[in-house]
């Protein structure tokens, strides 16, 4: 099938929308990608909600937002491309995560599968983790099994890091074994540290933590946190590690220290590994920051490349996973598994709707 990836992160910078062609388990081929940022009214509205577990006139502000957003995004992406939306079998969007509470057996995100359906003309596929949930799983990571189907051709064992607002590993091994999990924080706190000190979305290429120095206490410190130790599968919301644990020190300082520490918590991930990987490859908005790159391979003290060093669209992965995991929807495949959700059982998953 030809599915249309959606994918929007924690870091709320837009929506990614990706090309793909595959049966739900090998990947026959990857079309063209474009990313669409957000307005600063659809972000602003989005933060708002953050946390929200009960419907309310903000998070139908939001969510209608969002949906426009998604829209937006698909016409801008077949325009430019010219490709036709009727050449597509499916889309698979995977909404906007603003609360994701599994301990509550409950995750939310926004985005309206079936106005996406009617406006687009097209069958949609969404709530892709309702179901894990549900059963008790985390609900994340989604990704693994796209991970997996990605590296088939690689050495294994291999770790696979996607570094958004929360980041996240797939360990794949030599017999396609697979074990996920969410690592700690990601881009969120530093890109808040930004927002907050700096007059910035992001810290751009890494140069404001290039400049600064990392507070070694407080990084230790960081490194106790009980999440660390928690054997998998576990998962995090975007706002369980803040930027707090960098206050009081200088701007370039305290990005310094919180690029030190998602680099941190990654390495740490590899404790739970059930065999030491040959590489790590790193994915999502972090793979565009070269500071956060360097503190990774000097944390892991591994080989460390990116998924654009291999060929893969980096920024285009995570949208891509969601056309191959609407394809598997369709064809009643599992999405979540009990080594990279903790599901009791390999779970299918996602809502149909018809446009």
């Amino acid at each position: 099938m030809r599915a249309l990836g959606l994918m929007s992160g924690t870091s709320v910078d837009g929506v990614d929308v990706a090309v793909i062609d595959t049966d739900g388990e090998a990947v026959a081929a990857t079309g063209p990608s474009i990313t669409v940022a957000y307005s600063d009214e659809t972000r602003r509205l989005i933060r708002a909600v953050f946390g929200a577990e009960t419907p309310n006139e903000a998070t139908q502000a939001a969510e209608r937002a969002v949906t426009d957003a998604h829209i937006a995004a698909v016409r801008e992406a077949v325009a430019a491309h010219r490709v036709s939306l009727s050449a597509f079998d499916v889309v698979g969007f995977h909404g906007q995560t603003i609360t994701h509470r599994p301990e509550k057996r409950f995750t939310w995100q926004i985005g309206d599968g079936a106005a996406l359906a009617r406006a687009l003309g097209v069958k949609v596929v969404n709530d892709l983790r309702m179901a894990d949930v549900a059963a008790g799983g985390q609900g994340a990571p989604l990704v693994p099994i796209y991970h997996a189907a990605l590296v088939r051709d690689l050495q294994r064992p291999v770790a696979v890091v996607n570094i958004g607002g929360v980041a996240n590993v797939t360990w794949i091994g030599a017999d396609g074994a697979l074990l996920a999990f969410d690592t700690g924080p990601g881009n969120a706190p530093i890109d808040d540290w930004c927002s907050r000190r700096a007059g910035a979305r992001f810290d751009a290429e890494g140069a404001l933590a290039a400049a600064g120095k990392v507070d070694r206490t407080r990084l230790e410190r960081f490194s106790e946190h009980r999440f660390f130790v928690r054997k998998p599968p576990k998962s995090l919301d975007r706002g369980d590690f803040t930027d707090s644990w960098a206050e009081g020190l200088g701007v370039a300082d305290g990005a310094a220290t919180l690029t030190r520490g998602t680099a941190r918590a990654i390495a740490l991930g590899a404790r739970h590994f059930p065999a030491p990987v040959m590489q790590w490859i790193i994915c999502g908005g972090g793979a565009r920051n070269p500071t956060l790159l360097r503190a990774i391979k000097e944390e892991t003290r591994g080989s460390v490349t990116t998924g654009e060093a291999l060929g893969w669209t980096g920024d285009a992965i995570e949208a891509q996973a969601f056309g191959f995991l609407a394809v598997r929807s369709l064809r009643g495949l599992p999405l979540t598994f009990p080594t990279t959700t903790g599901a009791p059982r390999p779970l299918p998953g996602g809502r149909v709707h018809l446009p």
